[in-house]
């Protein structure tokens, strides 16, 4: 009956507060004082509500890690820096000498609420996560701010109870920042190391889920063993096991689903169960303790937010969501308080007596509805504005995506690569196809070829991906695709190829030589022998004059999508002038991608770049059909070469669209670009005059 109650609440919560056109989370909160033991008195707050709250707020503090931007952080370090020291440093100061002149409390005691007030809890972070801000640049300083200043107020407890204790020495700190070093290096050692391994031989995704959730416990843990709070370590392993996680990936979505479903609803109806409304009504001086508490440290961190939002020259709506992300006080809070409660004075008095404790409670309530107001009104107005840019960026777009399927081995992996590449905000779905040959067998074919793509839906659907399926019979399986392409009007098609021996037709396959010569579209061959999440880099190997090619950015898109998706590092190969459009390309769509560009004089540097590929790494190569201007006799030795220097590691083969958008439609062309290809177009109309001209000679001889 317990866990049947706290379910109706978390089903209706967000029904209630929807009509109200209130945050479902102050629902939470709300519902939790009122089935509290100080108010219905419906349920208790047990240790089932301590364990389910405390796993909670490590979910939010996991999910904020695991979620940030990692590119994004290490270029805002600075920022991150600077707001979280004035985040930490405002309220700190403005609630010290709050609490000695208008509360009457103690140094060390006003230190303690200076703690409290200077850390907040990500109370408001499922919020950003539902609007699709994780990734935002104000919910990356945000997070890092709010670390930042809970580990710096960490400390300063640590400091006020080692001197309770007599412990305060240098030999403490001394001691202190030892283990609080080697627990970062032997995390950031120890975890990529087993993750790799784990995941490159275990792909059932519930042992996956098991596997994660047992590295952030095991990281929180040790990190309490140190004397540091356990959501510290919580948001530490996230942050480590981020590159390991593609934000779309069925691993993030059961992720995602089991907290926002129930670890982090159980822990904001905890909190509402703390929270004693009945004490305002009491008199005293508990009005005057709540109302100097939360109205200083709002305030205080309000003006850490918008100053560093004026000095970081952002927007004014991202400081509404820097304030909303830090304004919310919860674990952390009551945490610090009851390490005050445990400290005795000589006089035999608690350093934090009942009236603080009570007043950080109340305090709880309102900074928890402040927060989540702000920061949704906050994060739709910067959604809104968001997805309108990208609404005018999108206009035009072809993209329909079919993936041929025929192995149950590789269908997912091409079903992943797929969703990797395809453009999420324009959510059209994917097409998988089977093709069966038309003979005696096909009846039984076919019903295999159902089963298989039962499971393709079944496993895209994990991620919320419809996908459009299809079994055809052809006589000829090239044709069946290229028919099938044509029906769908689809705009690239994604396939996987299989290595066998030596020779250039087996290497290419049965069917796939023929489809990249009947089709003029963006043609991707893939082949990964380790989950994408594993592979430490990409490298691109871009020939000569691919940037004349119609499809030459669109290829560029959806490299640096799988580049984002994989968390990897992306190396471009190829020519001077190749490399600076790329660059170009890449820095006004994708600033977050970690790109490096490498001048590759010419295309015969392929085969050294073959042999330097590592095994955990991927080597994608931009071909070119016979016939178009980036076309070198160079690659039709393409498959020996791969056959002979780069066999059975990870790779990537990609034919350019013929017919894509014009660059001179884009907006990141340069000039120069348009004017080389008006030439280049002047210069293939030439070009096929003087063919039409000489097959007109030979004929008349």
């Amino acid at each position: 009956m317990v866990f049947f109650t706290v379910l109706i609440i978390i089903l209706f919560a967000p029904i209630v507060m929807s009509k109200l056109r209130i945050p479902h989370i102050i629902g939470m909160v709300l519902a939790g004082i009122l089935v509290g033991q100080h108010g219905l008195n419906i349920l208790e707050r047990d240790s089932s509500f301590e364990l389910f709250g405390k796993v909670g707020l490590l979910y939010i503090m996991f999910l904020a890690g695991i979620e940030t931007d990692m590119q994004n952080l290490r270029q805002n370090l600075h920022k991150v820096g600077i707001f979280g020291l004035m985040t930490f440093i405002i309220p700190f100061v403005m609630m010290f000498f709050s609490g000695i002149w208008l509360l009457g409390y103690s140094p060390l005691a006003s230190i303690l609420l200076s703690c409290i007030m200077s850390t907040n809890t990500l109370i408001a972070y499922p919020i950003v996560t539902r609007y699709g801000l994780h990734k935002h640049v104000t919910s990356t300083l945000s997070v890092g701010a709010s670390m930042l200043s809970l580990l710096i107020s960490l400390i300063v407890v640590a400091a006020v109870v080692g001197s309770f204790n007599g412990e305060g020495g240098i030999v403490f700190w001394m001691s202190f920042a030892a283990k609080f070093i080697v627990y970062c290096l032997s995390l950031i050692y120890i975890i990529p190391i087993i993750t790799r391994w784990f995941l490159r031989r275990y792909s059932d995704s519930i042992m996956q889920f098991i596997f994660v959730l047992s590295a952030m416990f095991f990281s929180a843990a040790t990190c309490e063993m140190i004397g540091i709070e356990g959501i510290f370590g919580a948001f530490f392993s996230g942050l480590i096991l981020n590159r390991f996680i593609p934000s779309v990936s069925p691993l993030m979505n059961r992720i995602e689903f089991i907290g926002n479903a129930l670890f982090i609803p159980y822990f904001l109806i905890g909190v509402g169960m703390v929270i004693n409304i009945g004490l305002l009504f009491e008199g005293g001086g508990i009005i005057t303790t709540v109302l100097v508490i939360v109205t200083i440290g709002t305030v205080g961190k309000a003006l850490a937010a918008y100053a560093s939002c004026f000095a970081f020259r952002l927007p004014w709506k991202d400081g509404h969501l820097m304030f909303g992300l830090t304004s919310a006080h919860a674990a952390a809070g009551i945490a610090i308080v009851m390490i005050g409660m445990r400290l005795q004075t000589g006089e035999g008095q608690y350093l934090i007596g009942d009236d603080m404790l009570n007043g950080v409670v109340i305090m709880i309530l309102f900074t928890c509805i402040i927060s989540t107001i702000v920061t949704d009104n906050a994060a739709r107005s910067i959604a809104l504005d968001d997805r309108l840019l990208l609404k005018q960026q999108n206009e035009g777009d072809d993209e329909k995506i079919l993936v041929p399927v025929k192995y149950p081995e590789t269908c997912n992996t091409l079903i992943n690569l797929a969703i990797m590449m395809r453009n999420q905000e324009l959510n059209r779905g994917l097409i998988a196809l089977n093709v069966v040959y038309d003979d005696h067998d096909a009846e039984h074919n076919q019903q295999r070829g159902r089963q298989l793509l039962d499971n393709v839906v079944k496993h895209a659907g994990e991620m919320d991906v419809k996908v459009q399926t299809q079994v055809r019979l052809a006589t000829n399986i090239g044709n069946g695709i290229k028919h099938a392409f044509k029906e769908f009007d689809c705009s690239e098609v994604i396939f996987g190829i299989h290595l066998h021996d030596n020779s250039s037709r087996v290497f290419w396959g049965d069917f796939a030589q023929s489809v990249f010569n009947g089709l003029s579209r963006q043609i991707i061959i893939a082949r990964c022998a380790q989950p994408f999440s594993t592979l430490r880099a990409i490298h691109v190997a871009v020939p000569s004059r691919a940037e004349y090619e119609p499809g030459f950015y669109r290829w560029i898109e959806r490299l640096s999508r799988f580049a984002k998706g994989c968390g990897s590092r992306i190396i471009f190969h190829g020519r001077v002038e190749s490399l600076e459009l790329i660059d170009q390309y890449t820095s006004n769509r994708h600033k977050s991608l970690r790109a490096e560009y490498v001048s590759m004089a010419k295309w015969h540097g392929v085969v050294d770049l073959m042999q330097q590929v590592a095994s955990d790494e991927m080597l994608v190569v931009v071909t070119a059909r016979q016939g178009t201007i980036s076309y070198k006799a160079a690659l039709e030795h393409l498959p020996e070469e791969l056959t002979e220097f780069y066999k059975g590691k990870n790779l990537m083969i990609i034919f350019p669209d013929q017919y894509g958008p014009a660059p001179d439609t884009m907006t990141f062309a340069s000039a120069q670009h348009k004017e080389q290809l008006s030439a280049y177009q002047e210069m293939v109309i030439w070009w096929h005059r003087l063919n039409r001209r000489r097959k007109r000679l030979s004929i008349f001889r």
